[in-house]
């Protein structure tokens, strides 16, 4: 979610109609742009070739343009394909869709106070002492604005986009279609477990009754320690559109990169034993691991925002992962294995070559986790080698299931959590940590 908002105003199209039309438009227009560069080809004598010609950076650029003036799902979505399948994208092109995670234009102040109304009432500003009109946040999803009411709380207002709940599913339709046609990922590459998670993930994201309770959950959960922050809900403002909570303030995390060496392992090692005990001990994850859904206090503490995409877990399935984990940090390789295709990672039909490549990439991340000394963050390399690894593996798929939902869903999580760990350039013991949880290894 942006925060301090600089990007100007526009109207989100509500209507499914006017955001299929958008679609339609863009899909048209970078057809017309391949057709271009097609005779530009022919002409010089060379054969043109699709992929290369529709994701050029200027195209990429385009589409990223687009899903962030339409943002709900169509932007979700890409921000979902820049986490999950950045890897297998060039670097040019994932540095334009990354921008999907960072940019979001807000509303219009017409079209915010018709959200507004609708929610509240015509006279919904006589419950203020103040309302500030310009969001300091804005996401895929909807804008939050700051507000100060008539018996003196100050609070943070996310406000939903119009629209964006009817038009989830046929946004993921059409996305998914434009995006198989595209050539943008590799000969292959099956999206739909991908797809199927983003309209999932979306319609709970847009449900704001749902994320009321989860934000009250958490606040339950870590009540009493000191080392976070959750925003307590104002129930009297909330409705299935507007959600209002207490404003905590706070810089963002990424700020720490700048602290002493033990303030930002502390924080680190913090974020980990929370993912952790959201996992083994809650079953209940925030799953989202965008750097804006965490901010730092000026006492230190950590101010955890934005629960929509709480997702909770089975014991079959937290069993299941810990198992796994256990197997990783044992450096077992047949456990890997075996363990990884009762998940659901492999079947019969993936041929026993691609199954070593996936069992090797598994335990190489788990390898970080075997050794007692702190495991630095930013100097592991890790990142480039499971790039490589991704790429190779990607390039070469042959049968085999998607991959499980969940495992998706804790992928996403692991990864962001290594992101902010290279960014604040941390170094956390990570073994004894994992080892609190699932036993010794």
């Amino acid at each position: 979610m942006t925060r301090d908002h600089d990007q100007r105003p526009l109207s989100v199209p509500g209507h499914r109609l006017a955001r299929l039309a958008r679609i339609g438009g863009l899909g048209a227009g970078l057809a017309g742009r391949v057709a271009s560069g097609g005779a530009r080809e022919l002409a010089a004598g060379r054969r043109p070739d699709l992929a290369r010609l529709l994701m050029t950076p200027a195209n990429a650029a385009r589409v990223a343009g687009e899903l962030a003036r339409m943002r709900g799902a169509a932007m979700k979505l890409g921000q979902l394909i820049s986490m999950d399948a950045g890897d297998m994208l060039p670097p040019e092109l994932a540095a334009v869709f990354d921008r999907l995670r960072a940019e979001a234009h807000p509303m219009p102040p017409a079209q915010l106070k018709r959200v507004l109304a609708e929610g509240w009432g015509p006279d919904w500003l006589k419950r203020f002492e103040r309302f500030e009109p310009r969001p300091m946040a804005a996401a895929s999803i909807g804008q939050v604005h700051r507000a100060r009411t008539r018996d003196g709380r100050d609070l943070a207002i996310k406000v939903q986009y119009p629209g964006v709940k009817r038009s989830i599913d046929s946004d993921v339709a059409n996305l998914g279609a434009m995006i198989r046609m595209s050539g943008m990922l590799p000969a292959g590459s099956d999206i739909a477990p991908l797809l199927a998670a983003a309209r999932a993930q979306l319609h709970e994201e847009a449900d704001y009754a749902r994320e009321a309770v989860q934000l009250s959950r958490f606040g339950d959960l870590l009540a009493g320690d000191a080392r976070f922050r959750v925003p307590r809900l104002a129930a009297d403002l909330s409705t299935p559109s507007i959600l209002a909570m207490s404003f905590e303030p706070g810089r963002p995390i990424e700020s720490l990169a700048q602290a002493p060496r033990d303030t930002r392992d502390a924080a680190m090692a913090a974020l980990l034993e929370l993912g952790l005990r959201e996992l083994f001990d809650w079953r209940l994850m925030q799953t989202d691991p965008n750097f804006a859904n965490y901010r730092v206090a000026d006492d230190g503490a950590i101010v955890l925002l934005d629960f929509g995409a709480a997702r909770e877990f089975s014991e079959d399935t937290v069993a299941q992962f810990g198992a796994l984990l256990r197997a990783g940090l044992a450096g077992d390789r047949a456990a890997v294995d075996r363990i990884a295709g009762e998940i659901g990672y492999f079947d019969e039909t993936m041929p026993r070559g691609h199954r070593d490549r996936l069992v090797g990439l598994m335990l190489d991340t788990f390898a970080v986790m075997r050794d007692d000394a702190p495991f630095d963050f930013a100097g592991s390399g890790l990142a480039a080698r499971l790039r490589d690894a991704a790429l190779e593996i990607a390039a070469d798929r042959q049968g085999g299931p998607p991959p499980p939902v969940d495992g998706l869903f804790l992928q996403r999580k692991a990864a962001g959590m290594y992101l902010l760990g290279a960014r604040l350039r941390a170094r956390v013991a990570a073994r004894p940590l994992v080892e609190r949880f699932i036993g010794p290894v």
